[in-house]
Formats: structure tokens, sequence, C-alpha cells
């Protein structure tokens, strides 16, 4: 039986927000994958892409993915990336369910834009940088997904609910 539900999907769907509720009304530890591999690293995500680059920060999310899928009975809340390397996702998978959140376009550049830096979207057009990176993540979110829930017009306790009410209909966890 699986015990810990792992949250993937596009930066701006909900993932930490989600994540911190669920793994409250679950009595679970909330882990946030980007904020242990700021810790490990010393610096922030953004600091990583600009002075070791992108190939820099995979590696550390491969690390810590590994270190925290060996842990049970937590939510997990994945980078938006953390799709892009299947051994993350293969480790991932021995103890969580997958939980796919989704937004589009639209909902994300507007979620985000009140947020942090994020050194992806530092572009002349974030719209069409969005789109064109949920074009080629969408594959791996689905292949990955035991469980999809679009986030865009529901407010996070709805989503949370949804989570619990599909995760009570999967045998393979255990609540």
């Amino acid at each position: 039986m699986k015990s810990s539900i792992a949250l993937i999907g596009f930066m701006g769907v909900g993932k930490t927000a989600v994540g911190r509720v669920l793994a409250r009304k679950l009595k679970r530890k909330f882990v946030e994958l980007d904020s242990l591999i700021e810790r490990r690293a010393g610096k922030s995500i953004p600091e990583i892409f600009r002075e070791e680059g992108e190939v820099a920060f995979r590696k550390l999310e491969i690390e810590v993915t590994e270190a925290v899928s060996r842990n049970g009975n937590q939510v997990i809340a994945a980078g938006g990336g953390v799709v892009l390397n299947k051994i993350n996702i293969d480790r991932l998978k021995e103890d969580s369910l997958i939980v796919y959140l989704t937004a589009p376009p639209k909902v994300i550049l507007k979620r985000i834009e009140a947020g942090g830096e994020r050194p992806l979207l530092e572009v002349t057009n974030p719209t069409l940088t969005i789109q064109e990176l949920l074009s080629f993540r969408k594959p791996f979110y689905e292949r990955a997904a035991d469980i999809k829930i679009d986030t865009s017009r529901l407010d996070i306790d709805s989503v949370v609910d949804e989570i619990i009410a599909k995760v009570r209909q999967d045998a393979s966890f255990a609540l």
C-alpha cells in the first residue's frame, strides 16, 4: 500500500498551497521539493539557474527526490519539471499516489505574476513560453498521473476535498 501523495503539475497550478492543506487534513508531513533543493544548494532556485544552469538544478532535483521518496506518510509538492526525469517519477511512485494538478495557461500566468522569480519565464512573451512548456510537458504529467484535477475553477479546499475523494477510491493507497 502507498502512504504518500505527490502533487505534480506546472508552476502556478497550486501544488504548494494545496499540498499544505492536504497534509494538514490527512495528518501527514508536508514536503516541498523545491524548498529542499534550495536548502541543499544554499541558494534560491533562480540563483541555481543563473549560476549553475538547469542541468545542475535537475541533478539536485533527482538527489532530493530520491531522498524524499524513501519516507512515507507525506504529501509532496514536486517542482513543475520533476516529470522530465523518469527516475524521479519511478522513485515517487514507489510509495506515492501521483496527483496531477492542471490549469490553463492564462490562469497560470495570472497566479504566478504575483509570485517570485520564475527562471523559465524570464522571457519577452511568458504566455507563449507557458503554452510551449505545457505542450511539451503534458504527456509526461499525464503518463505519471494516477489522478488528474483541474484547479482553475476551484478554491484550495475544494481541490483538497476532490483529491481526498478520489484517493479514497484507489485501492493501492492507505488513507
